[in-house]
């Protein structure tokens, strides 16, 4: 059985039951939203973020979920959905999982609407039910999305990213929305109770392990559905590349700094940069953060009783380390 088969069992009956309330909370009377949202929703990923949803409810619940726990886990989609369709607009990126993205076959325009069509669904989805502590969680999360993206591009511009706003940048763009899943989950079952707030910080630092780890792809030599170097060749500031910077000479340093901003379409300087950054150690000193995100994780999860669920989330924050793409 596949990993994520496996974490998904104790919830298998909650995320058919989700996939329904999902696809009806994207209808709309127009013809071309339904067309376009149904080519969204069978092109769907892992599903992790509804996962966490509905894994950490039960947990902290013994075993409940709520009605307001499908809203949490639709709300996630539909933000986490409407970001990745704003992205590849803003990346001009032609696929997403494979498959073409929403602009590359009904172009940028329609694209955008698309995405603010979802965000406002969203948000509709609590407004509606009155969630409105549900609403403040991700209302937050798409905030705090907005202000890492925009910290990372004005950061690239000039390349000086120190560690310090290297993990700001990740945990504002990758790691709040994990967060709010797990936020959320708490949240839907039992507001207003400490789980609320260790649940947001265990996401957190999944997240955290997340995105470390997607950096470490950006040096490996498997095909993982983004080709390596890809980061270099955007500018992008990664934890291997600033340890890099930070331990080498002078002269190395501005070596590298001239390639990320010079030369990153480049190949074969580029494929230098990536074997510096490996000699120099960057890739275990990345890895070793990202095991360290992973064990502050896992100690927050030994202060719950043991049960299916929380196995299933052990096995999940063991899966975002040890995952292939």
């Amino acid at each position: 059985m596949k990993v994520v088969e496996q974490i998904k069992l104790p919830i298998i009956d909650e995320m058919e039951l989700f996939e329904q309330k999902f696809s009806q909370s994207m209808y709309s009377k127009v013809a071309l939203l339904n067309r376009i949202t149904h080519y969204i929703v069978n092109r769907k990923g892992k599903q992790m973020r509804p996962m966490f949803v509905f894994l950490v409810a039960k947990m902290v619940s013994g075993g409940e979920v709520k009605e307001r726990t499908y809203r949490g886990a639709s709300v996630i989609e539909l933000i986490h959905t409407a970001s990745l369709v704003h992205d590849d607009v803003v990346d001009d990126s032609n696929r997403r999982r494979g498959f073409f993205s929403v602009n590359a076959l009904w172009k940028n325009k329609i694209a955008v609407l698309i995405g603010d069509y979802l965000l406002s669904k969203g948000m509709l989805v609590c407004i509606d039910n009155d969630d409105f502590d549900l609403l403040k969680i991700i209302s937050v999360a798409v905030k705090e999305i907005v202000e890492g993206e925009l910290l990372q591009i004005e950061k690239a511009r000039n390349l000086d990213i120190t560690e310090e706003i290297y993990y700001e940048i990740i945990r504002q763009k990758t790691a709040t929305l994990i967060a709010a899943c797990c936020s959320l989950g708490a949240c839907s079952v039992e507001p207003n109770s400490d789980s609320v707030e260790k649940m947001r910080k265990f996401g957190e630092l999944i997240g955290m392990a997340f995105q470390i780890k997607d950096d470490l792809f950006d040096y490996g030599d498997t095909a993982i559905g983004k080709p390596t170097g890809i980061d270099i060749k955007e500018q992008k500031m990664t934890l291997p590349l600033i340890y890099t910077l930070n331990h080498c000479t002078k002269e190395k340093k501005k070596w590298l700094i001239n390639s990320v901003k010079n030369h990153n379409k480049n190949k074969k300087r580029v494929k230098e940069v990536i074997d510096f950054v490996k000699i120099s150690g960057g890739l275990e000193y990345a890895t070793k953060i990202m095991y360290k995100f992973k064990e502050e994780a896992l100690i927050i999860l030994s202060e719950y009783p043991e049960s299916e669920y929380k196995s299933s989330l052990e096995l999940m924050v063991n899966y975002v380390i040890d995952r292939k793409k």
